[in-house]
């Protein structure tokens, strides 16, 4: 398998979970090391936790890196991994996905193949559970970023998106309310 770092967004500001999920237990584990885990089980060479809370994300044993546009949404949070990361390719996971596995990682770093960015495939494009090419994928949503763009699948405009087959699409659920977590 083709080399990639691993980038977990940790960021966000949580409004409708009422505190930090990046730091939420899930099966006794915070969520994001959950995440983190599913990229470095796959393969990833580095696993990078973009924003947050750089202490208490660095106490759980992530490698932190501060969000080069804090309060300006995930786009700007995978503008800053594109350019941080040490590998050609990255594979960005929102930290709320509390069922991902390594072998979805898996499945979209082989779907990538000669696309700029390869999404689950669904019924809408998931741009925070991807690989992209930072050569290709980089400039484009840079541009689309600083025109004031902050929507990440409308960045994906003009990129080569492979959609993926996912091995278990259950991984895609995200956990938006305390309610979401799993049981």
């Amino acid at each position: 398998m083709e080399r990639f770092s691993g980038v977990v967004l940790t960021g966000g500001r949580s409004e409708r979970f009422g505190r930090d999920k990046a730091l939420v237990s899930v099966g006794g584990r915070a969520m994001a090391a959950v995440v983190a885990a599913a990229l470095a089980d796959a393969g990833a060479s580095e696993v990078l936790a973009i924003g947050g809370d750089r202490e208490a994300l660095a106490a759980i044993g992530l490698a932190v890196v501060p969000d080069w546009f804090p309060g300006e949404g995930p786009l700007g949070a995978i503008v800053t991994a594109f350019a941080v990361v040490a590998e050609p390719m990255v594979v960005v996971l929102a930290c709320d996905l509390a069922a991902i596995t390594a072998s979805v990682v898996e499945a979209l770093v082989a779907g990538l193949d000669d696309h700029d960015v390869a999404v689950p495939a669904s019924d809408r494009l998931h741009p925070l559970c991807a690989a992209y090419h930072v050569a290709s994928a980089a400039p484009v949503m840079e541009r689309a970023f600083s025109a004031g763009e902050r929507a990440v699948h409308r960045a994906l405009v003009g990129l080569r998106v492979a959609r993926v087959e996912l091995p278990d699409p259950a991984a895609l659920r995200n956990v938006n309310r305390p309610e979401d977590l799993p049981r």
